[in-house]
């Protein structure tokens, strides 16, 4: 209904439609296989005839958004409307030639007309890419995981999030049968469990960039050898309060006051924050640090009701949890991070991240191939 209200709105207001040309020379539209048919119309009604360079990248073959209305096939309307161009990408400079290769066959699969990729990756794996494996029973399944992740950590020199578990759904359900077959020796994370039973999954607050501030602060204030947090953190205040990078005295500045907050911070709070009250203190004080009005103004989503809060909440849950039984302040934001686990997370929460190995678990229960509707296929 907004969307709508905002395409009558510029529709009907040239003025309006000329400072956005005046404004925007080039727009890169990212992701446009999940176009709805109303953000169509406003990108019409907004850029049709104007001189700005529109460019629309995105694959049929990815869409995920069609229960939201995404629209069947955006890219043949956007040649049609703006006289577009088509320009398939051909080249994979992130994929292996062997993963590419299995990329091509499902891509095959879903459009025959896709055309063949070409990996500009060097390989790294001296062994099989993508090998599918057949158990009898789940607790088979379990213990054979247990051998070959143990197996990759030892031959790769691999860290415990360099390997990820993926599941459709309900990960609880796979935790307990895991757990025993690991042992002591590998250690286990839902990264799927809702916070403090608030809306907030785990997995989605490691990938907020609020947290990202709140632990970077942390890591810097509280632990040793923390000289890449202070640049991380630096670069961040730079980045919020419009500092240029070339300003030399506003830098200066900046990196004078971020010592001082630092070295008070770690003054004040030597003990851990155990009382989940207490952690909300704290966070809240590193957020005002920061700016909590700049933080909402570069990322909208937490200007959206209650929404930056409920992430705050969350944090402040998770980091009283990770400080239970630490004896430190590295051991406990290492807990937070979740550095010496193995994380167990859901197909939809995982899109984006990257490992150096991952294993989709139960591929053969209904939690994958039950009946579904046409638009979720």
């Amino acid at each position: 209904m907004i969307g709508r209200l905002v395409e009558l709105l510029l529709r009907t207001t040239p003025m309006a439609r000329d400072a956005l040309h005046l404004t925007y020379s080039h727009v890169f539209l990212d992701e446009f296989q999940d176009t709805t048919q109303v953000q169509y119309d406003l990108l019409e009604t907004i850029f049709k005839g104007s001189n700005t360079v529109l460019t629309a990248v995105g694959d049929n073959k990815q869409q995920i958004m069609r229960w939201a209305m995404a629209m069947e096939d955006p890219f043949r309307a956007f040649e049609s409307g703006f006289a577009a161009r088509r320009v398939p990408l051909f080249h994979n400079y992130r994929s292996s030639p062997e993963l590419v290769r299995i990329q091509a066959t499902l891509a095959k699969a879903i459009d025959e007309e896709a055309p063949p990729p070409v990996s500009k990756a060097q390989g790294t794996v001296r062994t099989d890419s993508c090998v599918i494996w057949n158990f009898t029973s789940p607790q088979r399944e379990a213990n054979h995981l247990a051998s070959f992740i143990a197996a990759e950590m030892k031959t790769h020199r691999l860290r415990p999030r360099d390997i990820a578990l993926i599941v459709r759904q309900r990960p609880e359900d796979y935790t307990s049968k895991l757990e025993t077959a690991f042992g002591s020796n590998i250690l286990l994370r839902n990264e799927a469990e809702r916070l403090g039973n608030g809306p907030v999954a785990l997995q989605e607050l490691l990938a907020e960039e609020v947290s990202e501030v709140v632990l970077s602060l942390l890591r810097l204030a509280m632990t040793g050898r923390a000289g890449r947090y202070w640049t991380d953190c630096l670069q961040t205040l730079a980045m919020l309060r419009g500092i240029p990078i070339d300003d030399d005295r506003r830098q200066g500045s900046l990196a004078g006051e971020l010592d001082r907050f630092v070295v008070k911070l770690a003054s004040n709070n030597r003990e851990l924050v155990r009382a989940r009250s207490k952690a909300r203190g704290l966070i809240d004080h590193l957020v005002n640090f920061a700016g909590r009005q700049r933080l909402i103004a570069r990322y909208p989503a937490y200007g959206q009701g209650a929404w930056l809060d409920k992430i705050l909440d969350a944090a402040a849950f998770h980091l009283s949890r990770s400080s239970v039984g630490a004896d430190s302040w590295q051991v406990a934001l290492d807990a937070f991070e979740g550095a010496n686990y193995i994380p167990l997370m859901t197909i939809h929460k995982s899109k984006g991240l990257e490992y150096h190995t991952v294993i989709f678990i139960g591929l053969d229960d209904s939690a994958w191939w039950g009946t579904v509707t046409l638009i979720e296929r």
